[in-house]
């Protein structure tokens, strides 16, 4: 084989050609050297206001390669995965980290740990017609739902993502992510102005998740959505409590406390967690998990981007900081094993530190108890994109779906909104856990690198949180 794009034994470039780039890395100076290949392809269409208005796809494919002398890490990428591409971006990295002549340096390389998708239908063997097909049905439904819906705009995705990962410790792995999503975005106009709906699906599977039903019932959802929020009254300002339903809070914990839980900020001293471990620092209703293999869920991970087995890690349990989060150059630094969060956008990239699904472990309340003894308050149906400052864990989130809570009884929507708190803070207001746990997809972005991620928790109350209102 001569290092060509192959997928021989499941891998990108051949054996001996990894292991030669590998050893041209390290005898350039390099301590640590790893080699990343990845080839994506990639397909979405968008059916805006019943017209195509976009229909694409793509292929992406290059390898990445990293060299790390000490507290330098040297990094470069190409689009040419011939050996003597290979040889010429490894030692360009191995420049940047130190600078090196040409030698070379033998690597072993163990054997090849093997991941394939579990998806039953490959959204690349399925014709354009049946996705332009669902997107159709989505919009008719969506319309049918009454005349105040406007515009409909529905989109269609899918993604396949084979990567081969090895390094100078011998760690040699390659996998395949298949990834397929579907959204419906809905306009209701009335007297209350215009309004919007949205809902996602999305898994870590392939087209089989997509069915008339299901395209349907999210259209339909999104629709309402819309239109109950034309009632919308200006929400309360002020500290109240606030329930949030199950699968849309879990974005609320993703911002207010993981990303403070990931290594990289913690050994720069830049999280608020830093240093508490074994310490309460949430309600002891609070189980915090980061779970890369929640097999189909956005945030799943048979290995991680440097190659590191996919796991399921306890961050707060029972409201004590247990774990953090870590990749592997860091986990190594500090002499223990990867929790196999080591993430990147591409090949392009180096890997981070980065949440998969990341959830709170559901209680042993009843939702509707919980609403029921809430006498004033908000209910929250659905959050929308928020900030953080690790360092202090200070947020702001926006409601895109939130109710009054009167009376133990929700009664009308509220005009969309912010959450204003602290991370930290609101992790011991959590007073009331219920069982009704869901998952929501979505996209993390840190260090203009984003990644899909799962979040997640059932219903569950908070005692007081300040809700940004116009009342």
């Amino acid at each position: 084989m001569n290092g060509t794009l192959c997928w021989m034994e499941s891998t990108l470039v051949a054996e001996e050609v990894v292991r030669r780039v590998l050893g041209v890395a390290m005898g350039a100076g390099g301590e640590f050297a790893e080699v990343f290949v990845e080839d994506r392809t990639t397909s979405s269409a968008v059916l805006d206001q019943r017209r195509i208005e976009e229909l694409s796809s793509g292929r992406d494919r290059g390898a990445g390669i990293r060299v790390v002398v000490g507290e330098t890490t040297g990094f470069a990428h190409t689009a040419d995965l011939s050996e003597a591409g290979l040889v010429e971006a490894a030692r360009a990295a191995a420049a940047v980290a130190r600078e090196g002549g040409t030698a070379r340096r033998e690597v072993a390389l163990g054997k090849l740990d093997s991941h394939r998708s579990s998806a039953q239908l490959m959204p690349r063997d399925v014709e354009k017609a049946r996705k332009i097909d669902l997107l159709r049905i989505a919009d008719d439904v969506a319309r049918s739902e009454g005349g105040s819906i406007s515009q409909v705009q529905v989109g269609i995705g899918d993604s396949l993502r084979r990567f081969t990962v090895a390094n100078s410790d011998g760690d040699y792995a390659s996998d395949e992510q298949v990834r397929t999503r579907f959204n419906v975005s809905c306009v209701a106009l009335g007297d209350g102005g215009m309004q919007t709906g949205y809902r996602p699906l999305a898994a870590t599977r392939g087209f089989e998740i997509l069915t008339d039903e299901d395209v349907a019932r999210a259209a339909r959802d999104a629709a309402r959505q819309a239109i109950t929020k034309l009632e919308a009254r200006p929400a309360p300002s002020g500290d109240l409590p606030v329930v949030l339903a199950g699968g849309s809070g879990g974005i609320l914990f993703h911002e207010a406390c993981g990303h403070g839980l990931e290594a990289d900020a913690i050994l720069k001293q830049a999280s608020v967690y830093a240093g508490k471990l074994g310490q309460q620092v949430a309600s002891p209703l609070v189980t915090l998990v980061d779970d890369g293999t929640v097999i189909g869920e956005w945030g799943h991970l048979a290995i991680d981007d440097e190659g590191r087995l996919g796991s399921r890690n306890v961050l707060i349990e029972n409201g004590i900081l247990t774990d953090y989060m870590w990749d592997y150059l860091r986990a190594r630094k500090e002499g223990r094993r990867s929790s196999g969060n080591g993430r990147r956008q591409s090949y392009q990239h180096l890997p981070m530190v980065r949440m998969t699904n990341t959830y709170l472990l559901e209680g042993d309340s009843d939702a509707d108890e919980i609403i029921a003894q809430t006498p004033r308050g908000v209910y929250v149906a659905q959050l929308g994109g928020g900030q953080v400052n690790t360092a202090t864990g200070d947020f702001v989130f926006g409601m895109s779906s939130a109710f009054m809570i009167e009376d133990g009884k929700i009664t009308y929507p509220l005009r969309d909104c912010n959450l204003i708190g602290n991370g930290p803070d609101v992790l011991q207001r959590v007073d009331a856990v219920a069982r009704d746990f869901s998952m929501t997809p979505g996209t993390c972005g840190k260090d203009g690198q984003s990644v899909p991620v799962g979040t997640g928790q059932a219903t569950m109350r908070l005692t007081s949180v300040t809700i940004g209102g116009a009342a």
